[in-house]
């Protein structure tokens, strides 16, 4: 059984001048470099992969090539549910890709397993509810040129490839990723972009997303983190990736020594569950930080996966020890066939009254709506303002719900 909707071979073949796709012709030798094997990677490659050595499979080349990507591959590996079987036939708007790395942390018997469900499609993945768009956030308005989402005055969004390593059941760009034939990305089409940064000097901060910007090659990377260096207004460069969590062994040393060349770098990760935090991952973002690169993880809330105030505690404690600041926990995007996923807002909110003065402020992320229609991230928070009292007090409630005054008498 498949899905119908498959990845093309070589699928993250990018173009640059001349020079032939990274994965068409890869050398095992090179940008290995990654010599941890956490225990259920020996599990899994003595079951499933008993004639790949560590060295292949520390290799990220290797890891993209041998993917997951129908359900007929991953029947092999995992159990599948009714409900996994049920949507074979059905049209998703993404296709099926998990590293074996990823695969490695699906539990096979346990359809309801939080990483299971992030990237394993059910039947309702097909059901489309009220409110979803395939767009919601109205990026398709902001583009300016081909590759950039200007929707800050002083920031944009440059998309720079469709292509991810493994593919989230919930992407917020379901619409855009996996959709070209070859997933090719141009550097006639990153010229352009390089273009309309520089003509629009209160541009100072570039986030460079996609897709996954880090399953590039190196020279490719370096080529856009140079090409956006040289412009003088440019103050700061984002790196948004999920590379870490989904295919650490793409952190090689190299990687980040093209990185640090041209700080200052940051870099968002999407994690989503403390389960995905393994001595693989600990090791890729303590490399990450070793290389001067400061990280916060952008966080989706997800019914049943990650919405317990407990379970979110511990990834945030559980990050804070691999250098990983919580930064954002997104309300899941109303993409079409994500009502599954979807929390009430309450939900998000119930988080944070858990985490306010129970825990390190290191350790609270910024609970946002990006709004639909293109209105932004808008931040919440549970009620700590009350108003004011007839002397012009500032009635104020914390964690414990006790009230107490501020003078605001300015």
């Amino acid at each position: 059984m498949e899905l119908l909707i498959k990845n093309q071979q070589n699928s993250n073949e990018v173009e640059l001048n001349e020079e032939p796709p990274s994965l068409i012709n890869f050398d095992l030798a090179q940008n290995v470099n990654f010599n941890v094997l956490g225990e259920k990677s020996k599990k899994f490659i003595a079951k499933f992969f008993p004639d790949v050595t560590a060295k292949q499979w520390n290799n990220w080349h290797w890891q993209i090539r041998n993917s997951f990507t129908s359900f007929s591959d991953l029947s092999k590996v995992i159990n599948l549910s009714k409900s996994e079987m049920e949507v074979v036939e059905k049209h998703t708007n993404l296709p099926v890709r998990i590293t074996p790395y990823f695969a490695s942390l699906i539990d096979p018997n346990d359809p309801l397993q939080a990483i299971r469900r992030t990237m394993v499609p059910t039947i309702d993945e097909t059901i489309l509810s009220k409110g979803e768009q395939p767009d919601p956030l109205g990026e398709h308005e902001d583009t300016t040129v081909n590759c950039i989402v200007h929707r800050y005055p002083d920031r944009v969004l440059f998309l720079v490839t469709d292509f991810c390593s493994a593919y989230c059941r919930y992407c917020t760009r379901s619409h855009s990723v996996a959709k070209a034939k070859s997933h090719h990305a141009y550097k006639s089409e990153w010229d352009k972009a390089f273009a309309y940064i520089a003509q629009n000097k209160q541009i100072r901060d570039v986030l460079i997303s996609g897709g996954d910007p880090l399953t590039l090659a190196d020279y490719q990377i370096e080529y856009i983190l140079s090409s956006l260096k040289q412009i003088e207004h440019v103050e700061y460069i984002r790196i948004g990736t999920k590379v870490p969590v989904v295919l650490p062994q793409r952190i090689t040393p190299q990687l980040m020594n093209i990185i640090k060349k041209y700080h200052p770098v940051l870099m968002s990760v999407h994690f989503t569950h403390p389960d995905e935090i393994t001595e693989e991952t600990k090791f890729a973002c303590n490399r990450i930080a070793n290389a001067g690169i400061p990280m916060g993880s952008q966080t989706v809330l997800l019914k049943g996966i990650n919405d317990d105030p407990d379970i979110y505690k511990k990834l945030a404690h559980e990050l804070l020890k691999i250098r990983v600041r919580p930064y954002y926990l997104y309300q899941c995007d109303p993409v079409p066939g994500s009502a599954h996923f979807r929390t009430s807002v309450e939900a998000g909110l119930n988080i944070i009254r858990h985490l306010r003065g129970h825990t390190s402020g290191y350790a609270n992320p910024q609970y946002v709506i990006d709004a639909p229609g293109g209105g932004g991230k808008i931040p919440l928070l549970p009620d700590y303002y009350v108003g004011k009292d007839e002397e012009g007090n500032v009635i104020l409630k914390n964690y414990e719900n006790k009230y107490f005054k501020y003078p605001d008498y300015v």
